[in-house]
């Protein structure tokens, strides 16, 4: 589904990515962590055009992300994006938040929009807050309605980044168990992440980025019981003191 080969990427002088090669096949749950500034956002970002990177290739569903004639929007519609911070339209209200985008890009007429939206927010449990605005919701609900949003364009794989970092403790679990949900339901996904526990949980195979090289990519259990390198054991170790 996703293929990213020899990617590297600048800003500036500063290089970002250092040659990451990884793959997630259909149905494949990967999450990819590591320090601050490691390059995981940027990463997930290239996939579906978000950055541009200046090396490499990253092909989804065959078609090529860096070639100049792809229709980038296209793509996204067939890629749902779940940022840190909600990015939900506040003016609008929640409903019209999942429905806009369908009409616009995809095409359908606002009564079909409209029940698509309505089922998302049954499967995110935020059916009665259909006609709130954003500001009315908790962080946590209005992580859900981005989620619900990204699911209204019916795609074929889902990127995270960092999802449940700008959340009250309380909240992360609500948006985590939606996740797990989608995982188990069998989304691609692409997950950026902390949150070794959800790893644990439904990812197949771990990613580890320092410095913007990709360090380890292996399945879940080899990644969690015996770590290949020193830089993603001290990594572990820390995270999951913290976690508890």
């Amino acid at each position: 589904m996703i293929s990213i080969k020899k990617v590297s990427k600048w800003y500036g002088e500063f290089n970002v990515l250092k040659q990451c090669t990884t793959e997630v096949s259909r149905g494949e749950v990967v999450v990819v962590c590591g320090p601050s500034g490691s390059g995981k956002s940027t990463l997930i970002k290239c996939v579906n055009g978000l950055e541009v990177f200046q090396e490499g290739e990253i092909l989804f569903d065959g078609i090529s992300v860096g070639a100049r004639t792809t229709n980038l929007s296209k793509l996204r519609s067939r890629v749902g994006m779940v940022f840190q911070h909600f990015e939900l339209f506040p003016h609008l209200k929640v409903i019209q938040n999942l429905t806009i985008a369908q009409c616009k890009v995809l095409g359908r007429g606002n009564q079909e929009a409209t029940e698509k939206a309505l089922k998302l927010l049954e499967v995110v449990d935020l059916s009665t807050h259909a006609q709130k605005y954003p500001a009315q919701l908790s962080g946590g609900q209005q992580q859900r309605v981005a989620i619900a949003r990204a699911l209204a364009m019916d795609p074929v794989a889902m990127l995270f980044d960092e999802p449940t970092s700008a959340l009250d403790p309380e909240m992360i679990k609500e948006v985590l168990d939606v996740m797990v949900k989608l995982a188990r339901e069998g989304m691609t996904m692409m997950v950026v992440t902390h949150e070794m526990g959800f790893a644990r949980e439904v990812a197949n195979r771990v990613i580890f980025m320092d410095h913007g090289e990709i360090v380890e990519d292996r399945p879940k259990t080899d990644f969690f019981s015996a770590p290949g390198t020193d830089r993603a054991q001290q990594f572990l170790s820390k995270i999951l003191s913290h976690s508890g």
